[in-house]
């Protein structure tokens, strides 16, 4: 039974992150489109924060269930653009990077909380602790997502930015076969086979975001001796 329990608990919560890092992230590509001369999200009621608008149904079940997906792929006119190639790049890196920031502010808030409730002298209790478990999960999820995007295979978020170092003869070659490889792709989050490389960088950005909150760390220490 406690298998079962810390199961429903683990899809709860990361059905509460999907709600929070994914519209993050697709918001993000909108939002820089616009900034860039692209209107084409903003037409097409993008450029909101609403989780509706941006899921996607099998990144949404590939992140319940792996950990690792995506949402909806925000339209984006690369004619609008001044240089096609360099605003696809930078629009693609946005999501990344709005949900390393996300996480990064999460871990702030995390850490502040556990600071407060240390200074305060208050004991944990069953709601705190999940609600700082929840916190927890969404900036490692958040990393996750980040990493998993920049994978360079269509259709994620890495292919635009490595179109950027390709010929476009080759590019749109490799995206002929985008619906194969993102079968292939699915298969191997399934099977697991890519569940070690990915943790380990995300690894690597989770303890980097740590270190960069390693102030209130040593804060907390102090109040707790």
């Amino acid at each position: 039974m406690s298998w079962l329990f810390t199961f429903l608990l683990t899809l709860m919560v990361r059905a509460i992150v999907v709600v929070t890092t994914l519209p993050v992230h697709e918001f993000a590509h909108g939002y820089v489109a616009y900034r860039m001369g692209d209107p084409t999200a903003k037409y097409q009621g993008r450029l909101t924060l609403n989780p509706l608008a941006h899921l996607d149904l099998f990144g949404t079940i590939m992140l319940m269930f792996t950990g690792f997906g995506f949402a909806k792929p925000v339209p984006i006119n690369p004619y609008n653009f001044k240089k096609p190639k360099v605003g696809m790049a930078l629009t693609a890196l946005a999501g990344p990077v709005a949900n390393v920031l996300l996480a990064l502010v999460v871990a702030v808030v995390y850490k502040l909380l556990v600071l407060l409730i240390a200074a305060a002298g208050l004991y944990y209790n069953e709601m705190l602790t999940t609600f700082l478990g929840l916190l927890r999960q969404i900036v490692y999820v958040s990393v996750g997502l980040a990493v998993f995007n920049l994978l360079p295979v269509p259709p994620l978020d890495g292919s635009r930015i490595a179109a950027l170092f390709l010929k476009e003869r080759t590019y749109f070659k490799i995206m002929q076969y985008e619906n194969y490889i993102f079968i292939a792709l699915f298969v191997l989050l399934f099977t697991g086979i890519l569940d070690k490389p990915l943790n380990i960088v995300t690894g690597w950005v989770y303890s980097l975001i740590n270190f960069a909150t390693s102030p209130l760390d040593l804060l907390i220490r102090a109040v707790l001796h």
